[in-house]
Formats: structure tokens, C-alpha cells, sequence
């Protein structure tokens, strides 16, 4: 697995709370295709006068894990630390954010004093556009597409496609044998509410990135009739 560091942002921005002074908040990096984990680290130093303490760190997400300098949470002016983050991939892909959380010492428990975030490029292999269609209740059942674009490169071949619910027909489509692909969406009927979960399964190598996940949804229309 290779993973390659990119560009680190605000390298000259200090944040500071509680008397413990950040270097960065921000973190990029470049993740390769075959990637299943990224780690980063947030190092810091307690600039204040007196100790400073790490209550709580929430990632936001079961996909990121935090570890902070082994379970020390407490700082002596001039110690030093660092917030690790484990990020697990998974099925992400694009440009994905995802942030930490930090109270420090007496931070009112809705507003951490600070916000870390790590911002991981993954390489889209099979792109989706768009990844949902949406039909209103009551409108006409015309079909819509999803767009399947493969990555330059080896070909990557739509090996199957399925439907979680009976109430969307699919139908697939080759535009370029390999590369682009049409998924045709048709609801058959828009008299309830409903969603479906479509899956598309590819041959390509990078096994994490083999299914995609589109998804169609009926829902009551966004505009309301005024009463008279």
C-alpha cells in the first residue's frame, strides 16, 4: 500500500486553545487507489504557563479513529504532543473531509475550542454522475441516467447490475466498451414515497472500489399549496 503525503495547509497558521498551540489544522493527503487507511498526525506544545488538558475528542465517524500521544491527555507548560487519526477508507472516493473534534480544559461541551481536519484526495475509479435521481410524487415516470465513467487506464467492465426495490426498472446501456457506460432509471410507478439502492459491480483490480453505489428516490414534491 502506498500512500503519499500532499500538501500540508496552513504550515505558518498557529491555532491555540487552552495553551496548547497547533501547528496545523489542516492536513491534505494524496491517497493511492489501493490505499485502505491514511494516517495523520497533529503535533502541538503547550505554550501557556500552566498545565492544559485534552476532556474529549469526538471524530465525528466510525471510520476515523483518534489516538492522542498514547492516552496522555495532560500537558506541562512547554510538553508536547500529537493527535494521530486513523481514516478508513473503505468505499469513499473524490476529495473527502473529515474532521476531530477537541475540548480543551474548560471548553463549554458545544463549542471545542478546536477542530482538526484531514482532507484525503482518493482516486475515482468509477465515477458515478450523478449518484442519486429523483422523481416527485405525482410527476410524469420519465426515465433518467447515470453516467458510469471509468478512470484512463486499464478498461473496467460493468459486470452486473441490481435493484433493491421492484418499483425502479434498470436498464444498462455500453457507451464505449471499458470506459462509459448508461445506467437508465425508470420508477414504475410514482404513487408513494419510495427509495432504492443500486448497486453496479465492475471487474475492476482495486478490489474496494469494485461496487458502486447509486441510489433513486420518489419523494412528496419540495413546494407546498398555499391554503385559501
Amino acid at each position: 500500500m502506498k500512500i503519499i503525503s500532499g500538501i500540508w495547509l496552513a504550515l505558518a497558521v498557529f491555532t491555540q486553545a487552552g495553551g496548547l498551540e497547533f501547528a496545523e489544522t489542516l492536513k491534505e493527503i494524496d491517497a493511492g487507489a489501493d490505499a485502505s487507511i491514511v494516517t495523520t498526525e497533529f503535533h502541538f506544545t503547550n505554550k501557556g504557563d500552566k498545565p492544559a488538558s485534552i476532556t474529549k475528542s469526538d471524530p465525528g465517524c466510525s471510520c476515523l479513529k483518534v489516538e492522542i500521544s498514547g492516552g496522555k491527555l495532560k500537558y506541562a507548560p512547554g510538553e508536547s504532543g500529537v493527535v494521530r487519526t486513523t481514516f478508513e477508507m473503505g468505499n469513499f472516493s473524490g476529495t473527502v473531509d473529515k474532521m476531530v473534534a477537541l475540548w480543551i480544559d474548560d471548553d463549554a461541551a458545544d463549542k471545542p475550542s478546536t477542530r482538526l481536519t484531514v482532507r484525503v484526495h482518493i482516486p475515482v475509479l468509477v465515477g458515478l454522475e450523478p449518484k442519486t435521481v429523483k422523481w416527485e410524487l405525482g410527476a410524469k415516470a420519465d426515465p433518467q441516467i447515470i453516467r458510469i465513467q471509468m478512470a484512463e487506464g486499464a478498461p473496467i467492465h460493468v459486470t452486473g447490475v441490481t435493484s433493491s426495490s421492484d418499483s425502479f426498472a434498470c436498464e444498462l446501456k455500453t457507451v464505449e466498451e471499458g470506459k462509459k457506460y448508461d445506467l437508465i432509471v425508470t420508477p414504475r410507478t410514482l404513487d408513494a414515497p419510495g427509495m432504492s439502492v443500486i448497486r453496479i459491480e465492475t471487474d475492476c483490480a482495486v478490489s474496494r472500489h469494485r461496487t458502486q453505489q447509486a441510489f433513486a428516490v420518489m419523494r412528496k414534491s419540495s413546494q407546498t399549496t398555499a391554503k385559501p
